[in-house]
């Protein structure tokens, strides 16, 4: 057991948490009420169906223009290598973390870097090491041969089903919302005509 110093030092934190939710479900109760109160369940079915109709859209554009997105993404994965420098802007820093994860080096292989005015100055950055410690200056050995940007895609489309899942998860979920939230509209509307 704790000593009661101990469970004098945790009493405010667990009675700021308790008041905290208990300040969140009257939130919500009260919100319920208000919505009861005024009878906009109908209007919340339809704001649902709205955002789930917005979300549907979303995903047929990304699917339809899916190569235009590859595209892009290697358009600026190129720019990114022109304009690349060691002094640690948010691009270079980005090309780097991908070098290192992803083992790789270039946009289609290494030979990409010889483009570059990085190169004509200092030759491969780090990041595009086979080891860790390594300075691998104009040497082609010292650096990884694939590019980044086939491992790329590769990644994104092994994890599209996952993502496929997930979203066919949450609009199973929405869709049983929009119906109880019609469901319920209609219950509230029976009932006030019952009352007179």
């Amino acid at each position: 057991m704790a000593s009661p110093s101990r469970r004098l030092q945790t009493k405010p934190v667990i009675t700021c948490f308790k008041s905290v939710l208990l300040i969140y479900t009257f939130i919500f109760w009260i919100t319920g009420v208000i919505l009861l109160a005024v009878g906009i369940w109908g209007k919340y079915a339809m704001f649902l169906t709205l955002v789930f109709l917005v979300e549907l859209v979303a995903a047929i554009v990304g699917f339809v223009f899916r190569h235009e997105i590859k595209n892009s993404f290697k358009n600026n994965y190129e720019k990114a290598l022109k304009q690349y420098n060691s002094t640690g802007d948010y691009r270079s820093h980005a090309v780097d973390k991908i070098q290192n994860t992803l083992h790789c080096c270039g946009v289609t292989d290494y030979r990409d870097w010889t483009d570059t005015n990085y190169y004509s100055e200092k030759g491969f950055p780090k990041s595009c090491c086979k080891l860790e410690d390594c300075t691998p200056q104009r040497d082609a050995d010292k650096v990884n041969n694939e590019g980044c940007f086939i491992k790329v895609m590769t990644i994104i489309e092994s994890e599209m089903g996952v993502v496929a899942g997930i979203s066919f998860g949450v609009a199973c979920f929405q869709l049983i919302g929009i119906f109880l939230a019609y469901c319920l509209s209609r219950a509230i509307t029976n009932n006030q005509y019952e009352i007179v």
